[in-house]
């Protein structure tokens, strides 16, 4: 049976634990009969490590997105590798600890600037970067974290979503005439290497256990892999600038 990305070629950013939406996603978009290729960043070993786990071999190239020498040669390196794309995942973010945790009014604007370059303005530079493979159209899928809240212990990296999601419509704006689609994935809080890092993490989590209509498993984070791999598919070939929620319907629960 044919799978929704036959003959798809695939980058995939931020495979950085078995327990990560990124790994999901790729898993799934190899399962729909895409070749991938994984980037990583500051430990490519890791990675390739986790990639053994995918149900087929997948390349990893070390990329930072805060370094321009990493973003030129990029086209190059996958082009050798895959040719073309037709889709990007982005699943990038990163704020300094004195961002997080409960210190929003204490936080210098040089931890701020940190947050803001690699987990929204990277969307931006890895667009650009891949958008010379990109000749025939596609599709570029990001994450956010719901930022039309102020949550728990989240801090700076809010405004960073917020500015992520503005960034992911301007970029469906301009790249809009190319045949690129841009859209975000909105998850539910989950177990992973970003969430562990934010002090207080439990507490945010706990919104979901009180307010969730579906049940929410924070070990579970293929859900939202399997959106990321519809948007990366044919079957949105209109639906630029969007957020689609994975989220047991939070996002649409009142007080």
């Amino acid at each position: 049976m044919s799978g929704i990305l036959d003959g798809k070629r695939i980058l995939i950013t931020g495979v950085l634990m078995e327990s990560s939406i990124a790994f999901h996603a790729a898993k799934v978009a190899q399962e729909q009969g895409a070749e991938i290729i994984l980037t990583a960043f500051p430990r490519p070993t890791l990675t390739e490590r986790i990639a053994r786990k995918l149900p087929k071999p997948a390349k990893v190239i070390e990329l930072d997105v805060t370094n321009d020498e990493h973003l030129d040669r990029l086209a190059g390196l996958v082009r050798d590798e895959l040719g073309t794309l037709d889709g990007v995942v982005h699943s990038i973010g990163f704020a300094p600890q004195d961002a997080l945790g409960g210190n929003f009014l204490n936080t210098p604007f040089e931890s701020v600037a940190t947050a803001m370059h690699v987990s929204a303005f990277s969307l931006k530079s890895l667009a650009m970067a891949c958008k010379p493979l990109m000749s025939e159209g596609g599709s570029i899928v990001g994450l956010t974290f719901d930022a039309q809240f102020a949550w728990p212990q989240y801090d700076w990296m809010g405004p960073a979503k917020a500015a992520l999601e503005a960034t992911s419509r301007y970029l469906a704006r301009d790249l809009g005439k190319d045949g690129i689609r841009c859209n975000l994935i909105s998850a539910g809080p989950l177990g992973s290497m970003a969430a562990k890092s934010i002090p207080g993490f439990s507490d945010l989590a706990e919104v979901w256990n009180t307010r969730a209509p579906m049940a929410w498993d924070m070990s579970d984070a293929e859900p939202a892999g399997r959106g990321i791999v519809a948007l990366l598919s044919d079957f949105f070939p209109r639906t630029t600038g969007e957020i689609i929620h994975v989220d047991s319907g939070v996002h649409m629960i009142g007080a």
